[in-house]
This record gives C-alpha cells, sequence and structure tokens, in this order.
C-alpha cells in the first residue's frame, strides 16, 4: 500500500473515531444529567480503573498499556468535565510537580486551582470552590510531608487516589556557563535532594535563595542574568528558561507519592488501600495490641509511620482492603475510639 493510500487509512479510521468520541459523549452527557439530579460524584477511581483493566485485558494489538491509560484518562477527563465540570485545587504554581501529578489524574481539560500553601488547597476544597484537592504526601527521600498529615487530621475530608511521581531535576539558566551563576534558586527539599551535584560544579557556594516551589525558582531565574534555578524540566520550558544539565538528583529511584483529595468516600474496586491515623491510648502494649488485631484479620499492613502531632505521637498507617470490608470494619470498629479513617482507594503501588 502507498503512503497516500495509507494516510486515507488513517484519515477514514479518525473520522469514525469522531463519530464514536461524539457517541460516547452523548451517553456521558445523558449520565451528567441523571448525576446532578441524584447529586452522585462524577470521578469515580474506582471504576475507571475496571474500565482500563478491561480494556487491558482484551487488547490484542500494538497499545501498550501505558498507552492505553494515556488515550483513556485523558477521555475521561474531557467526559467527567462534559458531565459536570469541576474545579481541582493543586500545591502550585503551575508546573510544579503536584500540578503535574494532577494533570495525571485530571488531564489537560480540567479547570485547576494553584494555592500556594497544603493547608490552603484543603480549605478549599472544604469550602467547595474546588471538588479535588490535589496534596504530596511522601517522598523517598524525604519522607512525610508533615502539612498533609496534619491537615489530614485537621479537615473532615476523604483520600480518594493516590499518584505516584518520578521526580527529576534540572539546572536551568540563562547564563552561558556554571561559572557565571551567582545565585541559585529553589525549594529547599530540592536543594537537599541535588546536594551532591551542587558540590560537585561548585555550585554549593554561591547564594541558595529558598523559595516555595521549583516553578517559581524557574521564574525567578529567568529574570536574573546571574541567576539559576533547580526546577523540573517542564518549567524550565514553561518559562523559556534554558538548561544546562538534566536528572541532577542524587537518588535515581527519587519518587513523590500524592493524594487526591475530596468530600466523598470511594466504593470497593477489588484492589483497595485504606489510610487512618491511629492515635492510640498512652498505656505500654498500646500499639502492639493494636497491630495484633489486623494480624489475628489477616490484613496486610504495608506502611506504618510515627508523627508527633501537639506533642504526641500518632501512626499514620496503610493497609490493604476497603473500609467496608467485613474484616476490616470489625477490627476499625474495635478501635474507632483511636482511629481516623482517611480514605480507602484504588491503591497504586505498595511504596515509593
Amino acid at each position: 500500500m502507498e503512503l497516500n493510500e495509507l494516510r486515507a487509512k488513517i484519515d477514514e479510521i479518525d473520522n469514525r473515531l469522531l463519530e464514536l468520541f461524539n457517541e460516547r459523549m452523548e451517553l456521558v452527557y445523558k449520565i451528567g444529567e441523571f448525576k446532578n439530579r441524584t447529586a452522585t460524584p462524577i470521578y469515580r477511581p474506582e471504576r475507571e480503573v475496571a474500565i482500563l483493566n478491561r480494556l487491558k485485558k482484551s487488547n490484542r494489538g500494538r497499545l501498550t498499556n501505558q498507552a492505553i491509560d494515556a488515550l483513556f484518562l485523558e477521555l475521561f477527563s474531557v467526559s467527567r468535565n462534559m458531565e459536570r465540570p469541576e474545579r481541582v485545587a493543586f500545591l502550585g504554581p503551575e508546573a510544579s510537580f503536584t500540578h503535574q501529578a494532577a494533570n495525571i489524574k485530571f488531564g489537560a481539560t480540567s479547570s485547576y486551582l494553584p494555592i500556594r500553601t497544603i493547608k490552603g488547597v484543603f480549605r478549599e476544597v472544604n469550602r467547595g470552590s474546588a471538588k479535588f484537592g490535589v496534596v504530596p504526601i511522601e517522598n523517598s527521600s524525604n519522607g512525610f510531608v508533615a502539612e498533609t498529615i496534619n491537615s489530614l487530621i485537621n479537615f473532615d475530608l476523604k483520600i480518594i487516589s493516590e499518584v505516584f511521581v518520578d521526580i527529576h531535576h534540572s539546572l536551568a539558566t540563562t547564563c552561558s556557563s556554571i561559572a557565571d551563576i551567582k545565585r541559585l534558586y529553589s525549594k529547599d527539599i530540592a536543594f537537599w535532594q541535588c546536594e551532591n551535584f551542587l558540590q560537585d560544579v561548585g555550585l554549593d557556594e554561591v547564594e541558595h535563595v529558598l523559595v516555595e516551589s521549583t516553578a517559581k525558582a524557574a521564574k525567578l531565574a529567568k529574570e536574573d542574568r546571574e541567576g539559576g534555578a533547580i526546577c523540573s524540566a517542564i518549567a524550565g520550558k514553561l518559562y523559556n528558561l534554558p538548561i544546562l544539565f538534566e536528572n541532577i538528583e542524587d537518588q535515581e529511584n527519587n519518587r513523590t507519592r500524592f493524594f487526591i483529595i475530596s468530600n466523598f468516600d470511594n466504593l470497593p474496586s477489588g484492589q483497595d488501600k485504606t489510610s487512618i491515623i491511629a492515635n492510640l491510648p498512652n498505656r505500654p502494649g498500646s500499639l502492639v495490641e493494636f497491630l495484633n488485631d489486623f494480624n489475628s484479620a489477616k490484613i496486610n499492613l504495608t506502611k506504618i509511620k510515627s508523627h508527633i502531632v501537639n506533642g504526641e505521637s500518632i501512626f499514620f498507617i496503610d493497609f490493604d482492603g476497603h473500609k467496608d470490608n467485613k474484616r476490616v470494619r470489625e477490627v476499625l470498629d474495635r478501635h474507632k475510639e483511636s482511629v481516623k479513617i482517611l480514605g480507602s482507594y484504588v491503591k497504586e503501588s505498595d511504596d515509593i
């Protein structure tokens, strides 16, 4: 088959796809009308996972699982916005790693609201100016984000999804060489994650200017003829800031886990994870007794992290299973005075 014939064939397929997309959107619009009458949540992560798993299982073509995710997650995003446009708040500004996490879940067509603090994200979702919030919870190099833990305790919102993002830092600057950089802008955690590189190239001795995000660092470095930034490649491109070096982080497997928060509970998907906060009685053996109850119920604990809040030690715990599972419910009911259920959601990974 000649090149022009192949292209003509692709054009025919594109036309059919457009018809099918529009047919799907007609059904989506009708579902949206039904959900508006019943106040049913638009975003159902467990439903999306079920669709993706079914498609991957039946796939017999050249599309990889990753390609199926990319195509259909964007389609889901367009569908959700047609059903009921809803705003997504995230720890900003634009081009931050949290913004990237938000895009993975909600796609390019969603309405985004950048917020300067994690507490602010929770506040905007709680007051209803955003339906969803996206916040970091932990990083493989630097551990838990205290402000997120504190906000999960203080706000009555639910974790409805998790997403993992590989964190790669770049050195970006308008300077022609490293020797010309007199100031380096970035977030404190980014400086820590790139210490070895900075020492190797002598940038540990220049002025380090702390800012609230790596995206803002790129913006400031663009305006400073003697400045540079540790930022993401996306932030560098957004502000037209040339990148001298990519992947300058000390650890190759540098990942951050993010939570999607909202005001509703997920239905069981069959592959769920639940997160809780446990504030146990201050007496010998209370933690052992608590953990033994999970062991007796054959519930797999995947994470236990202690955290200090107002001088008291609390525990952040992840385990396999949905909060409405009978065995899980029995254990949680036994300790209901000590436990806050943060949410049950589709499990993306065991750990970072």
